[in-house]
């Protein structure tokens, strides 16, 4: 594996369980290339294989329309669970040093080549030498240089602050997956996301779905404006920080680069476009490849999202870029209209074509269908270069 992110560790992980006999994972060095501590959140039934890395979790999801109407779901038997990365690294870290054929490695990857019977990974390593790997195959999950050509990409950044509160200000039963009360952008949409801890506690988010991300004074405006106008939190103090973007694209992330090379995880195609969630499947992912390795199947990383998925999600990205739709009316209702749990695998592309035709007639059905219509006479073009976030500065406040 070559990236120490959610889809690297996650494979290694499951490889390790399933009693695969060689494995090795090549981490970034301590620096600029290493990812600040985040976040990552996501629905699950039973207790779940990362328990000790859950951080939090909850039974009850809340959205709020942009004139404070309040939705709250029971997506039982699914809860939302929050995984900070330090702890999900400490987990697999800890899991990888009890086997007895796998390495962790800690290096700069110079290139993947292939070599006689598999692929060779070349590893800078902190203290100047170089390390060469060899095996049957390499998963890479590392950040593309380049999205692929695409008919439409938003990004989804946001910026987050975990805020202690001078009084009990949350109720740490229920998770704000979309708050719109706050101003919106003149292209796309913007929400608060709010994830309590416990009653002083919690990670307070500012997100946009939009073509491009703010700049670090505006990222801090509309969470101060979120935070103190809109959740009215009264004295509170900033702990920490996390920001991201993530792209939201109809681009086709090719898997398979080599005989025995694949791309896992966001660089092969996990992150859903219409929402950006990653993690749900990079855990399909990982079962997938495993099952596969053990069956000695040739099609060893399938598509994390069906057909179906992905088109749909290419049509609302295609009407919220076109300015066709209201995202937060159409979100609202969504979630207003539609039984929790079902939503949920909606949007972790596990519902069946019945169900998605009874959520799409609660959409904006003219809007949507003119642009299903227009899409396949749309060229993809080429994108921008990478996308990251900057390291968000601790304390900021």
């Amino acid at each position: 594996m070559v990236g120490g992110g959610a889809a690297g560790l996650s494979l290694a992980h499951r490889l390790a369980r399933s009693g695969i006999s060689d494995l090795a994972v090549a981490e970034p060095l301590e620096g600029p290339l290493r990812p600040a501590e985040r976040t990552w959140c996501h629905w699950a039934e039973g207790p779940g294989e990362f328990g000790a890395a859950v951080a939090a979790s909850w039974e009850r999801l809340r959205v709020r329309g942009p004139d404070g109407s309040t939705v709250i779901i029971d997506p039982s038997p699914m809860t939302y669970r929050m995984i900070r990365s330090g702890a999900f690294e400490e987990l697999v870290h800890g899991a990888l040093a009890g086997h007895p054929r796998a390495r962790l490695v800690r290096g700069a990857v110079r290139e993947i080549r292939q070599s006689p019977g598999g692929a060779e990974v070349v590893c800078d390593l902190g203290d100047g030498g170089r390390l060469e790997l060899h095996g049957r195959y390499v998963f890479d999950s590392r950040p593309l240089p380049a999205l692929p050509p695409a008919r439409t990409v938003l990004l989804q950044h946001f910026r987050g602050w975990f805020v202690r509160t001078a009084s009990a200000r949350f109720d740490p039963e229920v998770a704000d997956l979309m708050d719109f009360r706050v101003p919106q952008p003149r292209h796309g949409l913007a929400f608060g996301y709010v994830l309590p801890l416990a009653p002083d506690h919690a990670l307070v988010e500012y997100t946009e779905f939009s073509r491009g991300p703010l700049t670090s004074a505006g990222y801090e405006a509309a969470l101060r404006h979120y935070a103190e106008r809109v959740l009215r939190l009264g004295p509170y103090t900033v702990v920490s920080a996390e920001q991201g973007v993530i792209p939201m694209t109809d681009a086709r992330f090719p898997r398979r680069v080599g005989p025995s090379s694949y791309r896992i995880g966001a660089a092969g195609g996990a992150t859903r476009p219409a929402t950006g969630y990653t993690f749900s499947a990079v855990q399909r992912q990982s079962r997938d490849i495993t099952a596969a390795l053990r069956a000695g199947r040739r099609d060893i990383v399938p598509p994390p999202y069906g057909r179906r998925a992905l088109a749909m999600d290419a049509v609302l990205l295609r009407a919220i870029d076109a300015g066709r739709i209201d995202g937060p009316a159409f979100f609202t209702h969504l979630f207003r209209t539609v039984p929790g749990e079902r939503l949920l695998r909606f949007l972790d592309g596990r519902t069946s074509p019945r169900e998605e035709f009874g959520i799409g007639l609660r959409t904006p059905v003219a809007p949507m269908l003119r642009t299903a219509a227009e899409l396949p006479f749309l060229r993809r073009r080429p994108c921008p270069g990478a996308i990251a976030a900057p390291r968000p500065e601790e304390n900021p406040r």
